[in-house]
């Protein structure tokens, strides 16, 4: 490819911004900065530097970003204030590390620009080029691992659920409700475009180690353990019908379990000898029908706030047509 090929002016399609949430990365963020003035040169390369004890900021000011900073820590938390601070007709979202090159922000921009897509995710696994370069145990396995469940629970595939390089238009950026505060936002963005009913596509990308030197802030097991609860937790608030009813269904089960016993030797000699199991019993079956009611309530208030989440929507984009 070319330099002029590499080249995507925008200015005739709106803005674009670059996301670059930042901690601690003094080593990589003078080329990524650098990289997508060059690649994107309409483009305004933002750089929120969340508490960085090294020149991070400095660095990326010194490259022509504009640098802000963020006091609470967390990539969550940089996220949402960056969504609430900038406007601009696209987005992309991308890591400090220069583990995605800057040359598939073009591809990354054209599902949103032709409409084909509100959002639309860097996929790092399809070409191969994540399991080559990253040799961090565990990280595949955990995406893999959330892949699966979001499938099973939200009954949509992605191909890379965990990405850090994405891009989005603005009426979603704007109707995006953040609430995880570190790493576990790249699954919460996924879910929600997922459970609103927002176009997805994903673009192949390739992918690159972290340069000798840097090393990766994300902690496997920890942060893995959070992301886990996320989706737990998104799946209580998006779908608590179906939450509540294996909860009912397992209570139920169980209830039968002790009951069944029971029912079988009154039916035999008309005694209930052991009375611990009818209590046993009837205390589950009850707790089976009080989770049932529960998702049952708990459902009807998610799909009032479903619908005025879409109206909302609605207003955000009578709003920027305007």
């Amino acid at each position: 490819m070319t330099q002029s090929e590499e080249v995507f002016r925008t200015a005739d399609i709106g803005s674009v911004a670059v996301l670059v949430p930042c901690y601690n990365e003094a080593i990589t963020i003078a080329k990524v900065v650098d990289d997508f003035h060059r690649v994107l040169p309409d483009a305004d390369v933002y750089v929120y530097d969340n508490n960085s004890s090294d020149d991070t900021a400095a660095i990326a000011a010194e490259h022509g970003a504009i640098v802000r900073h963020e006091p609470r820590q967390g990539k969550g938390h940089v996220v949402r204030q960056m969504l609430r601070d900038i406007d601009a007709d696209y987005y992309i979202m991308v890591d400090g590390d220069d583990t995605y090159p800057a040359e598939f922000s073009r591809a990354l921009l054209e599902p949103l620009i032709a409409g084909d897509a509100d959002m639309c995710v860097g996929d790092r696994l399809s070409n191969g080029t994540y399991g080559e370069e990253n040799d961090r145990a565990f990280h595949g396995f955990g995406n893999n691992l959330v892949r699966v469940l979001i499938k099973w629970i939200y009954g949509f595939e992605f191909s890379d659920v965990m990405t850090g390089y994405r891009s989005f238009n603005r009426v979603f950026a704007k109707t995006m409700p953040v609430l995880s505060p570190g790493f576990e936002i790249e699954t919460e963005l996924s879910i929600h475009a997922v459970d609103k009913g927002w176009k997805i596509a994903e673009v192949p990308i390739d992918y690159r180690d972290r340069p000798e030197g840097s090393e990766s802030k994300l902690s496997t097991f920890s942060d893995g353990f959070k992301v886990l609860k996320m989706i737990m937790s998104l799946f209580k608030d998006y779908r608590p019908m179906a939450l509540f009813a294996w909860i009912a269904l397992i209570f139920v089960v169980l209830g039968l379990i002790v009951g069944i016993p029971v029912i079988a030797e009154f039916a035999r000699t008309g005694l209930v000898p052991r009375l611990p199991s009818v209590v046993l019993a009837v205390a589950l079956e009850f707790t089976g029908l009080l989770s049932l009611a529960c998702g049952l309530i708990l459902d009807t208030v998610v799909k009032g706030t479903r619908k005025q989440y879409e109206l909302r929507v609605i207003d955000t984009y009578r709003k920027y047509s305007e």
